[in-house]
C-alpha cells in the first residue's frame, strides 16, 4: 500500500462512536494543508441522503470514494463506519485505520451488518479513545514510513 495516482486516502472505519471523526480531526490537525477531510455525515446532509439502506450506504461509500479521488491534496482522510468487507474494497483505501474502541454502537441495524476488518484489511488498529496520543503514533509509525525515499 502507499501513494497512488498522487495522493494518499486514508479510512478511518469503525462501530458509530468508536471515535473515527475526533481521530480524524486530530489527524487533519497535524497535516494541515497536506490532507483534506471527509466526513460521512456531513457528505450525507451535503447531498440530503440518509438512506442507511444497502443500496444507500453503496451510494455514500461511492460519494466517499470520489470526494478522495478528486482530492488534489497529498492526504484525504475519510471517516465513515464501512460496515462490510464490500464496503471497504469499494472505497479501496491506501491505509486503513479501525476504530477498535467499542464493542456496540447505539445503533443496532449497524451492529447487525458491521464485519470486523481482518488483520489483512487495516494497517493500524486504534483500541482506546485517545487521539491525541495515538494519531502521532500513527503518522510517524505508517504516514512517516511511506514517506521515506525508496
Amino acid at each position: 500500500m502507499g501513494l497512488r495516482g498522487g495522493n494518499m486516502k486514508i479510512l478511518i472505519c469503525g462501530l458509530p462512536g468508536s471515535g473515527k471523526t475526533t481521530f480524524a480531526q486530530e489527524l487533519k490537525g497535524h497535516l494541515g494543508i497536506d490532507a483534506d477531510w471527509h466526513n460521512a455525515d456531513r457528505v450525507r446532509k451535503i447531498y440530503d441522503d440518509w438512506d442507511f439502506s444497502p443500496e444507500g450506504r453503496i451510494r455514500q461509500v461511492n460519494r466517499m470514494k470520489q470526494l478522495a479521488e478528486n482530492s488534489k491534496v497529498k492526504y484525504v482522510i475519510c471517516d465513515f463506519v464501512a460496515p462490510t468487507k464490500e464496503i471497504r474494497d469499494i472505497f479501496d483505501a491506501d491505509f486503513v485505520v479501525w476504530m477498535d474502541t467499542i464493542k456496540k454502537s447505539e445503533y443496532e441495524d449497524t451492529n447487525k451488518i458491521f464485519e470486523k476488518p481482518t488483520n489483512d484489511e487495516w494497517d493500524y488498529v486504534v483500541k482506546v479513545k485517545d487521539a491525541s496520543n495515538t494519531v502521532p503514533f500513527f503518522i510517524k509509525d505508517i504516514l512517516g514510513r511511506n514517506d521515506q525515499p525508496a
